[in-house]
């Protein structure tokens, strides 16, 4: 089964119009138990203030299909090398802390809707210099309509 990391912008996709139809797909094969999702505890943090239909969305996963981790000082290390790699300006902390989390608890995809930061060729190539040059896996970083197998 696949560990996938899914980042706040996921959730969110899931009632917005752009977004939606590949998000609840993605939903539905993580109810069915085809995913594992390594959820952090910057996510929680980032839906506190999030509408309460995207809050209880992210609350309506099942305990066996979630890995609950917290935000580690390895983390935080590694998200200031992505800025001070020039990945991604300072004002992108969090989404480097989505990725430095991602890579560190070994997450086979993270999954995103977020193009100017995350999900991007420059951006990802950026992210995996600084995981290779620090020792650390390359991670995966798709949206979610990428992760999914055209059911024609």
């Amino acid at each position: 089964m696949e560990r996938i990391y899914l980042d706040t912008s996921v959730f969110g996709g899931y009632f917005e119009p752009e977004f939606e139809f590949w998000t609840k797909i993605l939903f539905n094969q993580i109810y069915k138990g085809q995913f594992k999702v390594i959820y952090s505890r910057l996510t929680d943090i980032e839906l506190k203030p999030a509408p309460e239909k995207v809050r209880e969305l992210a609350n309506s996963l099942s305990k066996q299909s979630v890995e609950f981790i917290d935000i580690s000082d390895q983390a935080l290390e590694l998200a200031n090398h992505y800025i001070r790699e020039n990945v991604v300006g300072k004002t992108s902390l969090s989404d480097c802390i989505h990725i430095a989390l991602g890579t560190l608890n070994h997450a086979d995809v993270l999954v995103s809707w977020n193009f100017k930061h995350i999900v991007n060729v420059h951006r990802i190539r950026g992210y995996n210099a600084v995981n290779y040059k620090f020792g650390h896996k390359i991670l995966e970083i798709r949206t979610p309509r990428e992760i999914l197998e055209n059911e024609d």
